[in-house]
């Protein structure tokens, strides 16, 4: 009996060791909370946003990642309602397991209380104790029948310690089903917010479309400011390589000129024309890039080994935009260099990384900033107020301007990150938030 206790024992606890392999609920919660309070954001912006004449581009990306956003909370309430179920299968699977384990123990006490009464006579005990062969063998069937006794005792502790075990799971079954009748409840509040939303992005897509010829200028104005972006950041680079190329010619028109000095100074260590000529025209061993050297190839590495953790250029934010390849309402195709992010008008603007101003660039009515860290680049444009200049060193989270409005009306800061040979995602770089 205490081996089918200690089996069912080491049972419970591997589970319980199992499931906290699992996400917890209280992750899950987190989650969702995070979600929401994304989606709440995204609402005051659609109020402020559904306060002008007509319905805009804006409203409908917004709308967009708000059905998306809610999407997500059902998946993480799902999650829940799995974890729930799992528990609840776990305890219901615990509550048959102590039934089987009472039966059996019922059963064996039974079995040795229909002993004790058959064998319940003093003259019995008597008759067991002396018709023992030997002294020893008197002494052990005493030990023996102390034992039996022990047994029995032990059988009824038992059997209450595992009723008062199947009676604490049946109380946490109770507990469980409670709080997924909460979780179904809430999911079908978050079911009808959903729809909801989805009747309201098919009117609002359905009044984007009436207002066709005029989209398509606004587009174009935005691929056309979009493109005068790209073309300040190839400038950038381009700057930045022929820099580094001409600090290369002189560090080697340097040590030539150090070669040929010591050459002079001490004829003796230089006798042999062809030994200075071999040092001289020595291969200098090859870099990965033109734009890294000894002063920023250290800071290339932390940015680097940064990827995926770096924070964003704005504390408080939504994506209005993904980088690449993205649909209009009108279903035109649109290839985003960057990541377009909606925030509040005026917001601070911040480098995701320690580098140096490359570049402080005006284009239109708004300014653009790009920093440089190693052979990476960051841009930063549609800001206003920008307090950094070229050739600065700037350091994480230092501020760099202000979020200007969009054609739209809103806060927006258009993020880009390159490096000589293409543009990145940045959403591959910065921090899950």
């Amino acid at each position: 009996m205490v081996r089918i206790l200690f089996t069912a024992v080491t049972f419970f606890f591997f589970s319980a060791f199992a499931a906290a392999q699992q996400p917890t609920r209280e992750e899950l919660e987190k989650q969702r909370q995070q979600l929401k309070n994304e989606i709440e954001q995204m609402e005051h912006t659609i109020t402020d946003v559904k306060g002008r004449t007509k319905t805009t581009t804006s409203e409908w990306r917004v709308i967009n990642n708000k059905v998306n956003l809610q999407e997500r909370v059902i998946d993480n309430i799902n999650r829940d309602i799995d974890l729930l179920d799992n528990n609840i299968y776990g305890i219901q699977k615990d509550i048959r397991r102590y039934d089987r384990l009472l039966d059996t123990l019922k059963q064996e006490y039974a079995k040795s209380m229909v002993y004790s009464y058959k064998n319940r006579s003093n003259y019995d005990f008597l008759s067991f104790i002396f018709s023992s062969a030997s002294f020893n063998d008197a002494i052990k069937r005493v030990a023996y029948l102390k034992s039996y006794r022990n047994y029995r005792e032990m059988q009824g502790e038992n059997i209450l310690r595992t009723q008062d075990l199947r009676k604490q799971r049946i109380e946490a079954l109770g507990g469980v089903k409670e709080k997924k009748s909460v979780v179904l409840e809430d999911k079908s509040k978050e079911m009808d917010k959903l729809e909801k939303q989805k009747q309201e992005k098919d009117r609002i897509l359905a009044d984007l479309k009436k207002q066709g010829k005029q989209l398509n200028a606004q587009y174009a104005a935005k691929k056309k400011q979009l493109s005068k972006v790209s073309n300040a950041i190839t400038a950038a680079i381009n700057k930045a390589r022929a820099d580094a190329i001409a600090k290369a010619a002189r560090e080697a028109a340097d040590e030539k000129a150090r070669l040929a000095n010591a050459a002079k100074t001490n004829p003796t260590t230089t006798s042999n024309p062809r030994t200075v000529t071999a040092t001289a025209k020595r291969p200098v061993k090859e870099q990965a890039s033109i734009l890294l050297n000894q002063d920023n190839a250290s800071l290339n590495e932390k940015f680097e080994n940064n990827r995926g953790n770096l924070p964003w250029p704005v504390q408080k934010g939504y994506i209005l935009m993904t980088f690449g390849r993205n649909f209009l309402p009108s279903k035109a195709e649109v290839e985003n260099p960057g990541l377009n992010i909606g925030t509040d008008i005026g917001t601070p603007v911040k480098a995701v990384f320690s580098g140096t101003v490359s570049s402080v660039v005006n284009i239109d009515e708004m300014q653009v900033v790009i920093l440089q860290h190693g052979r990476y680049f960051t841009s930063y444009s549609n800001l206003s107020g920008v307090t950094v200049s070229r050739g600065q060193t700037v350091t994480s989270g230092q501020v760099l301007g202000k979020a200007m409005s969009n054609d739209d009306g809103i806060g927006e800061v258009d993020f880009i990150m390159s490096n000589e040979k293409s543009n990145l995602d940045p959403e591959r770089w910065l921090r899950p938030r």
